[in-house]
């Protein structure tokens, strides 16, 4: 293939760089996918991300984002684990984090990538072009799977024939008129392994999702206290979820990450829930510099470990929880209450609430420690 009709240059040099998959689509996502966001949006399943309402027109259809743009190259990354993600889930007194925060944050790595692979673009075709990993109002897995590159599951999510659930996207908007590739058909069939997997029943149907009830949404997007009957269903998952990926029959096929700053850290495969509810905000920033986690803030992260601990039916982590009821933060000290009354006898919880209430002015906390007793 020849300058003219680059493709096979394009994706030897993304391949060379570390990419592990490439596909290529029109800047066009025709009307389906800015329909679903839409209902999506209308049914207000997004809860609190705003963002993706504020800029769904350039979301849903990429000139919108980029005029110029004509071509889409779809860049993936293959993260997958190496041990079963979901061994941890029978280890109460354990953390459970999603296997894509278990190391370095992908954004840098693949942004890094794209930008290599952008330069190396525009210096041999003389053509203008944009990156994006994410950040960006871009419907990634629509795109990925009008490349050619996987198709969306019934959980949502992008599945590869050749690397399962475990996908890294980024995106190079360009210039030039590439030939799409063909677009990946359904191979989902009859299965509903990752809907009937789901703690929380978080899809309301096949390739739709409520994200108000999802683990990942309500562990990393949501701010205040999780809704109280959501919390239990969580059991030990404190960054992410990854129940419906990890489910798919799809991943017979899947590979590990051959990128080392993929690869899960030791420190993060299975940490102890007592040693994170210590954290304070020099000690969380610490351990997880460069992790995706370190955006959600110590606070939201703290909760989270704290829900887990309620969970977990530990008493002898009762110290470690009466440890955070006078945290400086008002959703660290709820979500203490909360852990305490699961894992207190009730005479106890009673006693611990005429020491503590007199003294605390949230609301929101007061709310967690319930009516006084009769």
């Amino acid at each position: 293939m020849t300058a003219e009709d680059p493709k096979a240059e394009i994706r030897d040099q993304a391949l060379a760089l570390g990419f592990d998959a490439v596909g290529f689509a029109p800047a066009d996502l025709g009307g389906v996918a800015a329909e679903r966001l839409r209902r999506f949006l209308a049914e207000g399943l997004q809860g609190d991300m705003g963002w993706l309402a504020e800029r769904s027109e350039q979301r849903g259809e990429p000139k919108a984002l980029w005029p110029d743009a004509k071509s889409v190259i779809v860049l993936a990354q293959n993260y997958g684990p190496e041990e079963d993600p979901l061994a941890t889930l029978e280890e109460p007194e354990q953390a459970t984090v999603s296997v894509y925060a278990r190391n370095r944050d992908y954004h840098d790595l693949v942004k890094k990538r794209l930008k290599q692979l952008g330069r190396w673009m525009a210096e041999r075709y003389g053509c203008q072009l944009k990156v994006f990993v994410d950040t960006a109002p871009v419907m990634e897995k629509p795109l990925a799977e009008k490349a050619g590159v996987g198709w969306q599951g019934k959980h949502t999510n992008l599945v590869s024939r050749e690397f399962g659930s475990w996908l890294f996207l980024g995106e190079i908007f360009c210039e030039l008129e590439l030939a799409p590739d063909p677009p990946e058909a359904d191979h989902c069939g009859s299965c509903r392994a990752c809907l009937d997997v789901c703690p929380t029943d978080a899809f309301p149907a096949p390739y739709r999702l409520d994200a108000r009830r999802c683990i990942s949404y309500l562990t990393i997007e949501h701010k205040g206290p999780i809704e109280r009957s959501l919390r239990p269903l969580m059991g030990n998952r404190i960054y992410g979820c990854d129940d419906c990926l990890a489910v798919c029959p799809w991943n017979k096929f899947a590979q590990d990450a051959r990128e080392q700053q993929l690869q899960a850290r030791e420190a993060l495969k299975a940490p102890r829930l007592e040693d994170l509810a210590a954290l304070d905000d020099t000690a969380f920033r610490a351990l997880f510099t460069k992790s995706a986690v370190k955006r959600l803030g110590r606070d939201r992260f703290v909760r989270n470990v704290l829900y887990a601990i309620g969970n977990s039916g530990d008493s002898g982590m009762i110290p470690t929880v009466r440890a955070r009821l006078m945290d400086e933060a008002a959703v660290v000290r709820g979500a203490a209450v909360w852990a305490l009354s699961r894992l207190a006898a009730p005479d106890a919880f009673a006693a611990e609430r005429a020491l503590a209430l007199p003294a605390e002015i949230d609301e929101g906390v007061r709310a967690e420690w319930g009516p006084s007793p009769a």
